[in-house]
């Protein structure tokens, strides 16, 4: 007889015990991602105590802020605040340079005959037009050569004719008498691959003290400069065609380039230090300084904003020329750089923590230290005495007598 007692079939779990068991993988789900969060929170915490405290990222606080920002991927933010705040905070307009900004009876240093040297400028023309008393004149500072020449003149002038009380400081320097070197940096450009020691490095020992004349800084941070960077035999980033270049060779003479129309790589070449496009060349602003173009003139805060920039040139006499000051756009630096007799010259760094150029004095083949500094600038935030300090990690330049 056929059976008509219904297939056995094994009875599913209880429903309220599969949803307890969904709710409960959740909540570890839901755990875990709180967890990872706050622990990343504490890391960037901690991070950020330890960038604060790190005289290297910036003399200010906010500057510190600014360079942990950039280097853990917040780069977009730290622009976005910079840029605001400019806007809310321009450079002042109109008005006069502050008392004392111009040295009315520069000190005049007569060079014996028969030295060789490179001829001294004229007076700078002020980009205002006329002068004031004292701007524009150039007076030699710094350590003389042993036999009584002085290698770096300075002057100040007005920035351009609407922030006329903002005074931007430029420095000469005799090539003839002087021989450059490039210092690099653990943050700027990084280390060097497979832990390589950097042969100059801060701080500036005694004994490469002992001709030391000047010293100014470098460009932006590699990631941002659109160029390369090689030095001691190592590309530290690949080089780009068309880069404006600082290029020292085995004798110590530097010139700006255009890489790969100027100068290219030889066995004479001990360093390249790249920093965006030209601004200037054939002894003229290049076109388009004042294009919105990031990635041609800087993508940190570009060129059209008024702020601390510097920048370096070289003179048809084969001289070299710094600029560094206050209020500066893109095109005010290109402007200064070709009435300092530029023909062909490029923007180093910008921001105020960045911005700095110092000249030293003392008896030539002497040991000295930043307290034998004094600053193109007095509101130049750091003292002549940072290239001396072991914290200093960003690279540099060190101009030394040749004899």
């Amino acid at each position: 007889m056929e059976s008509r007692r219904p297939v056995y079939r094994p009875p599913a779990p209880p429903a309220a015990r599969r949803h307890r068991k969904s709710v409960y993988i959740r909540r570890r789900v839901i755990v875990g991602i709180v967890l990872a969060f706050f622990l990343f929170v504490i890391y960037l915490g901690i991070s950020l105590g330890f960038a604060l405290s790190n005289q290297g990222l910036g003399a200010s606080y906010s500057a510190r802020a600014a360079e942990w920002g950039r280097t853990n991927g917040m780069g977009w933010a730290v622009t976005w605040v910079e840029t605001e705040w400019y806007k809310l905070n321009p450079a002042p307009k109109g008005g006069k340079p502050q008392s004392g900004a111009f040295k009315t009876n520069p000190d005049r240093i007569k060079i014996p005959k028969g030295v060789v040297h490179t001829p001294w400028p004229k007076r700078m023309v002020s980009p205002v037009g006329s002068w004031l008393p004292g701007e524009g004149v150039w007076q030699p500072v710094g350590r003389l050569t042993a036999k009584g020449v002085p290698a770096v003149l300075v002057t100040h002038v007005r920035v351009d004719k609407v922030h006329t009380s903002q005074v931007a400081g430029i420095a000469w320097m005799d090539s003839t008498l002087l021989k450059a070197q490039l210092y690099s940096g653990s943050f700027i450009p990084g280390p060097l691959p497979g832990g390589k020691k950097y042969q100059f490095s801060a701080p500036v020992t005694p004994a490469n003290s002992k001709t030391m004349v000047a010293a100014f800084n470098a460009g932006f941070r590699i990631q941002d400069a659109n160029g390369g960077y090689y030095t001691q035999g190592v590309t530290v980033k690949p080089l780009r065609k068309g880069a404006a270049s600082i290029v020292v060779y085995r004798d110590g003479v530097m010139t700006v380039a255009k890489w790969g129309r100027d100068a290219f790589m030889t066995n004479q070449v001990v360093s390249v230090r790249q920093n965006l496009d030209l601004i200037v060349d054939h002894s003229k602003a290049v076109p388009g300084l004042d294009s919105t173009n990031s990635l041609k003139w800087g993508k940190v805060l570009g060129g059209s904003f008024n702020v601390w920039r510097s920048g370096f040139g070289v003179t048809k006499t084969g001289a070299y020329v710094y600029v560094g000051g206050p209020a500066l756009s893109i095109s005010s630096l290109a402007n200064l750089l070709v009435l300092a007799g530029a023909v062909r010259g490029m923007e180093l760094d910008i921001n105020t923590d960045w911005v700095q150029y110092a000249y030293y004095q003392g008896a030539a083949g002497k040991a000295i230290n930043g307290g034998n500094g004094t600053n193109l600038l007095s509101q130049m935030s750091y003292s002549p005495s940072r290239f001396f300090s072991t914290w200093m990690n960003r690279d540099f330049y060190v101009m030394q007598l040749v004899k």
